[in-house]
């Protein structure tokens, strides 16, 4: 999956190429560096549900970066601040959650860019190579900026069509969780409505011209499977947090047929 250049994902998904990153909740660098170097395309550092704070967000855009991977941020809300932050540290790109309409999208991507394309205020830090570049900075980042809009409402789910004709929108991924709260199911995979839900996704995905995404939350090689099949081309796989509990569980069972039952 990963490739000699880490600020190409831009060009991948204009050509749908598909791509598989995962998710960062800990702060903690040395298993941002890890996740990094398992192999996945890009990662994305939560900013929305979890504890991490802008310094760790920066060390770890760098870690994550240096370790051939491209860094992506959840920022935690659409907010012109939070984007700027994660952009000027050095993310490659931004996934903007609660994306619903048209509307919006145009407000994150006017949030990613400097004008004329957008309404991104100057500032000097990691990205600009620490005031050194700002110009050669300004021209890659209108070139190679992502913008992911995370589509986790069913109202988003209703304007999909118009989110993803927003010049400037990248791709879109799917917050399975949260659309399936969004119609009082909150992670109720075989209920009707979100069934009905995910099928509308799909059938818009594979009429549109740009790449649609998937968060396969929990290790499921066969679900990670059939999201490929069903077109999904920017898919996230797991979540340190989510790996680490997984295989916890997993020892802890294994442990308890090793020892000794306990009397009550």
């Amino acid at each position: 999956m990963k490739t000699s250049e880490t600020s190409n994902l831009k060009e991948r998904l204009l050509r749908c190429e598909l791509t598989i990153g995962s998710w960062t909740s800990f702060g903690f660098a040395p298993i941002g560096e890890m996740m990094a170097r398992a192999g996945f395309d890009w990662l994305v550092i939560d900013m929305e549900h979890t504890g991490i704070g802008t310094a760790q967000q920066f060390q770890l855009i760098q870690v994550i970066e240096l370790s051939g991977c491209i860094p992506l941020v959840r920022v935690g809300a659409n907010d012109p601040l939070l984007i700027k932050r994660a952009l000027d540290a050095g993310a490659h790109g931004i996934v903007v959650p609660m994306v619903n309409t048209p509307e919006d999208a145009e407000e994150a991507v006017s949030a990613a860019h400097y004008p004329p394309k957008g309404s991104r205020g100057a500032g000097l830090s990691r990205a600009q190579d620490y005031g050194l570049d700002f110009s050669g900075y300004k021209s890659r980042a209108d070139r190679n900026t992502v913008v992911i809009a995370q589509i986790e409402h069913i109202r988003a789910v209703e304007n999909l069509e118009a989110i993803m004709d927003v010049d400037g929108i990248d791709a879109f991924i799917v917050g399975p969780y949260d659309l399936s709260g969004s119609l009082g199911r909150p992670g109720c995979w075989d209920d009707a409505a979100v069934e009905s839900a995910l099928a509308e996704v799909e059938r818009i995905m594979r009429s549109g011209e740009k790449p649609g995404g998937f968060h396969v939350v929990h290790s499921n090689h066969e679900e990670l499977r059939r999201r490929i099949d069903s077109g999904y081309r920017f898919l996230a796989y797991g979540d340190d947090m989510v790996f680490l509990a997984e295989k916890l569980k997993a020892e802890e069972s294994h442990l308890k047929t090793l020892l000794p039952v306990q009397d009550q």
